[in-house]
């Protein structure tokens, strides 16, 4: 039967899991690539660039979606209610105290990040503690606090620097295919010509797919985590009923980090519910809502 500590383990087997399918990818894009342009060299960029993103991933990849969310450090004199409140949920969770971050925008919204629980970052936007009141921030924060002791933030945020770099990459590769490179370099490589464009294309989506998929199952796992840390099932409840009443998007958004969210930075209006389940970042906010609830 699956539990909390099994759940934590497999994050860490999965994050490993997404660093493997990465690299991969990678090396078979740079396969497909050398053949089109009979140039193994290509193939051992690819090789090398693979291995460097893999590093970069797991040590920088805190830093960079702090970076795209414009999270400033927040200090205890500024926040100080934001900075006791999160310092008393790591002490009853069993958890080093996090470095707490705050994004200037009237969205509410909030993220975990960081490799490990001892290298932890939690941020929350400036509209998040604006609107809600003490017990309702308590259960946004245990949320996110879940998601460092689940150790799911390393396999949340490692997505954030691969599925984007795949992107990056087929990108360059579609462009090259039609406009890169000397026609005689390509003649009689037709058939890898069009598995190249085919593989550059699909490439990215099914990087993003894996990264819905990560998203959607930490979110419900967390939601039940906090609830257990608080006690009150009602706070995150409550505060994800003002958030998915907001509605209006982040101000800063970007969908490399979307994912990490507690809900949608892209907000919850006509056109995010009309969205397929398939490509949201996130599960239903009603469904968490009743859930947590039915606690």
């Amino acid at each position: 039967m699956a539990t909390l500590y099994t759940q934590q383990s497999n994050n860490v087997w999965k994050t490993w899991m997404l660093m493997s399918v990465f690299f991969i990818i990678v090396i078979g894009l740079g396969f497909v690539f050398s053949r089109m342009y009979n140039n193994p060299s290509v193939l051992y960029f690819f090789v090398i660039f693979s291995i460097v993103m893999n590093i970069v991933s797991y040590w920088y990849s805190d830093k960079i979606a702090l970076s795209l969310a414009r999270a400033k450090p927040a200090t205890r004199e500024e926040y100080f209610d934001f900075y006791t409140l999160v310092e008393n949920l790591a002490i009853t969770a069993g958890l080093p105290m996090p470095k707490i971050y705050v994004i200037e925008d009237p969205s509410p919204n909030a993220f975990a990040t960081g490799r490990d629980k001892n290298h932890s970052v939690v941020a929350v936007t400036t509209g998040l503690l604006s609107i809600m009141n003490k017990v309702e921030l308590e259960g946004v924060i245990a949320h996110e606090m879940s998601h460092i002791g689940n150790k799911d933030i390393l396999l949340s945020t490692v997505a954030v620097v691969l599925v984007g770099f795949v992107a990056i990459l087929s990108d360059m590769m579609i462009r090259m295919s039609f406009f890169g490179g000397r026609r005689d370099d390509r003649e009689g490589n037709g058939v890898f010509m069009i598995i190249g464009i085919v593989v550059a294309i699909l490439a990215p989506i099914a990087a993003t797919l894996i990264q819905l998929a990560i998203s959607r199952k930490r979110e419900y796992l967390a939601d039940a985590s906090g609830a257990l840390l608080t006690r009150y099932p009602e706070g995150l409840a409550s505060a994800l009923e003002k958030i998915s009443q907001y509605g209006r998007p982040m101000q800063t958004q970007s969908n490399a980090i979307a994912h990490l969210y507690i809900a949608n930075p892209l907000g919850s209006g006509s056109f995010a519910k009309k969205a397929s389940n398939l490509f949201s970042t996130h599960p239903p906010v009603e469904e968490r809502i009743r859930i947590l609830r039915s606690q």
